[in-house]
């Protein structure tokens, strides 16, 4: 990685003006990130200031960087990123707050959503955290925001699971899939989850009762199921209404073909009125009130972050190769302080 780090420029003890942070001003492949030393973020009246000590990286986070598909770019910046420094999912401690927070003070150990959290520091707003897990590390509980919320809410929200139901997960091994099976166990339905040969092992140990190797296995032959979580981003919306009881509901949460998964969500919302199933997509909402839900469930032992492996904050390409190249098994932590 490219470094530009000037010296420091607080006294020990103080919060400095500038922090080291991964960067970037052109889309690209892990190539074009580079650590550097910038201008630490202010933050407005409802935000906290946090000392990132973790960072969650994710298919989100290579959205950003690459750019791809360029529709993407509407949210990121048509010509080049808007925001120069990645990453959302945060853990850290509170190191200032703004006049109009109420629930968190200096000192508080927090994790939640902090844009440009791939930095020694990042502003939150106070409405999409909440005090971290007593019993994770910053590195567990950095991963565990933006998939843990999509999954609660694809599974609760959406999907509406309950004791009893027969659940299947598409994509069972990746940062959403291994929190939607842990999710669906602890709803007490019964769990199949979709994966590759390599990841079967891990998606037993999440909690399902049964797995199926996408290679060998199909999932739309003569099981039906109530609750369909379809993150692989593969299958045809055809396929997932065959796979479904009468009634029953497939979400399309999204996959690594961001463009096929909006097409699919599209095609879903059209078709689910003449099939006699729910077929939908939705986007994730980033709010504090599931964050305490998946803490409660995490602190009860429920549900445990699948952390696949840690990088220092200057190997953040290697880690975003090592996703690209889809060898993650759960998810990924960057450490950036002790």
């Amino acid at each position: 990685m490219k470094e530009r780090l000037p010296a420091h420029d607080a006294p020990s003890g103080l919060t400095p003006r500038t922090m080291r942070a991964v960067t970037y001003d052109t889309y690209g492949s892990a190539d074009v990130l580079r650590l550097e030393r910038v201008d630490r973020p202010p933050i407005a009246g409802d935000e906290v200031l946090i000392r990132v000590r973790a960072a969650g990286l994710d298919r989100g986070v290579w959205h950003q960087v690459t750019g791809r598909p360029r529709i993407v770019r509407l949210a990121f910046g048509l010509r080049t990123p808007r925001k120069a420094v990645p990453g959302r999912d945060v853990a850290g401690t509170v190191v200032a707050a703004g006049p109009a927070v109420t629930r968190f003070a200096e000192g508080d150990e927090v994790y939640g959503i902090g844009p440009g959290s791939f930095a020694e520091y990042a502003a939150a707003k106070e409405s999409r955290i909440a005090r971290r897990p007593a019993n994770l590390t910053p590195e567990q509980a950095a991963v565990v925001p933006v998939s843990g919320m999509t999954a609660l809410q694809a599974l609760s929200d959406i999907g509406r699971v309950s004791h009893g139901k027969e659940v299947l997960v598409i994509g069972a091994s990746g940062g959403v899939g291994s929190y939607a099976v842990q999710l669906a166990k602890s709803s007490g339905a019964h769990v199949t989850g979709v994966c590759s040969a390599a990841k079967l092992d891990l998606v037993r140990s999440l909690g399902a009762d049964e797995v199926i190797d996408y290679a060998q296995g199909d999932f739309a032959g003569e099981r039906r199921y109530d609750l369909i979580i379809d993150i692989a981003g593969n299958s045809a919306v055809s396929r997932l209404r065959r796979a479904l009881t009468h009634g029953g509901t497939a979400v399309i949460v999204g996959g690594d073909n961001w463009a096929m998964s909006m097409d699919r969500q599209l095609r879903a919302r059209v078709l689910a009125p003449f099939t006699g199933r729910r077929l939908t997509g939705f986007v994730t909402r980033e709010r504090s009130g599931d964050l305490e839900r998946l803490t409660g469930l995490i602190e009860s032992g429920a549900v445990t972050p699948s952390v696949d492996r840690t990088y220092p904050l200057d190997q953040v390409p290697e880690a975003m190769r090592h996703l690209d190249a889809g060898k993650a098994r759960g998810k990924i932590a960057i450490a950036v302080s002790a």
